[in-house]
C-alpha cells in the first residue's frame, strides 16, 4: 500500500495536449478533505474539456463526500442529464474496495466505470 506524506498532492490533473480530455488522479482516501483540491482540478480550466477520466488506481477509500464530489463534477460539466453511454466522465482503475462502494451506490448508472 502506498504511503503519502502530508505535503504530497492527493489530487493531480493532466489536460491532454489538444485540451479535449482531463485526467484527474486521486491518491489515498478520497474524502471531504480533498474537496477544494478536487474542485480546483477542473473548475479553473480556461476551456471545458469534452471528456474526463477520474483515475482511482491509488485511491484507498471513498466516502459519501467523494461520491458527492463525483456527482458535482458530472453536473458541472454536463448537467444532470448526461448520458452514461457518452463516456463523458469515466471512473478508472478502482481497487476492489472502491469498486464495491461505486457498485453499491449505483454509480454504474451515472458513470462509465472501467
Amino acid at each position: 500500500m502506498a504511503s503519502y506524506t502530508s505535503d504530497a498532492p492527493r489530487v493531480t490533473s493532466e489536460l491532454s495536449s489538444c485540451g479535449s480530455h482531463l485526467t484527474i488522479r486521486v491518491y489515498g482516501a478520497f474524502n471531504f478533505n480533498l474537496h477544494r483540491d478536487f474542485l480546483d482540478s477542473y473548475s479553473a480550466l480556461p476551456e471545458q474539456p469534452s471528456s474526463f477520466s477520474i483515475d482511482l488506481a491509488q485511491a484507498t477509500h471513498l466516502d459519501s463526500a467523494a461520491l458527492g464530489m463525483l456527482l458535482l463534477l458530472r453536473d458541472h460539466c454536463f448537467g444532470a442529464e448526461a448520458e452514461v453511454s457518452s463516456g463523458a466522465v469515466s471512473l478508472l482503475n478502482a481497487n476492489e474496495h472502491v469498486a464495491t462502494i461505486l457498485e453499491v451506490s449505483n454509480f454504474d448508472q451515472l458513470f462509465d466505470i472501467r
